[in-house]
């Protein structure tokens, strides 16, 4: 990242935040000078601080990029200051939750290049994975140098249409929560077993760290992973009996699940 347009023209990073500081970590660790970041934070961490940006100080004219990453109710208050970088060069990227790609042009012009993304909180740990879409106006280059600033903390991935990211957030977005909640669900019950309540939730939590990374480095599908561990009227599959049941079980369960995030994300967008 030493030599691209971004460590040349400068980057502007608009609120640093957990999100924002895991991307500023990984950039700098790639080799993205910290004399190109310019961070507009009001309450900088003293490790900002100590990163070497420019921080609240006065802003490229022009620069390469401007990550948004400020929460969505603040945006009103900060986009309007930035108008003036709108309609030309800088591509826009927002990592900013519900707010639409329309809104970003009606703030700063409809040719303004513009990417949204979707990232979710693994981001923290450089195991996120982002999902972006970008308008007319972003073209080939915007989204690579958006694709580049993003796989700083994960993977990153393309969608077809502005439209699909509702979808995203009820996937990927909210997903982790729905993670998080089966870990303590399945700790409880394994109390209600009798486990200590210590031992349960480790228990849980390895499994679902383990399963999981399982899953992304095996070359089979979870269900063909999921049939492996399965033998035929053992333990398992006196489980997947319960877990895999049409009505009350995970199908409908997790569709219901993801359905009402999409709705969600979607009411949000249109205000």
């Amino acid at each position: 990242m030493e030599n691209s347009r971004i460590a040349r023209e400068g980057l502007v990073l608009l609120g640093c935040g957990k999100m924002g500081s895991a991307m500023l970590q990984g950039w700098l660790a790639q080799g993205l000078p910290a004399s190109s970041v310019s961070v507009i934070d009001p309450y900088p961490s003293d490790w900002l601080k100590s990163t070497g940006v420019v921080l609240n100080a006065h802003l490229p004219a022009t620069p390469a990029v401007v990550l948004v990453a400020v929460k969505p109710q603040m945006m009103a208050d900060a986009l309007p200051e930035l108008k003036a970088m709108g309609g030309g060069s800088t591509v826009f990227v927002s990592v900013a939750a519900g707010i639409t790609i329309s809104y970003f042009e009606q703030m700063l012009g409809a040719d303004t290049p513009v990417v949204r993304a979707m990232p979710n909180t693994p981001a923290a740990i450089s195991r996120g994975i982002t999902a972006i879409a970008g308008n007319d106006s972003a073209g080939e280059a915007s989204l690579n140098e958006a694709e580049a600033l993003l796989s700083a903390v994960g993977e990153v991935v393309r969608l077809e249409a502005e439209a699909d990211i509702d979808a995203v957030t009820g996937v990927s977005g909210s997903g982790p929560a729905y993670v998080f909640h089966m870990i303590e669900t399945l700790a409880a019950a394994g109390e209600a077993e009798g486990l200590a309540p210590d031992l349960a939730l480790k228990l849980a939590t390895a499994t679902v760290a383990g399963a999981g990374a399982l899953a992304q480095s095996a070359d089979i599908g979870p269900d063909q992973l999921r049939i492996n561990v399965t033998s035929p009227n053992g333990t398992t599959q006196a489980a997947l009996e319960v877990l895999m049941d049409a009505e009350h079980g995970f199908p409908a369960l997790m569709k219901r699940a993801v359905k009402a995030a999409t709705d969600r994300s979607r009411e949000l967008a249109n205000g």
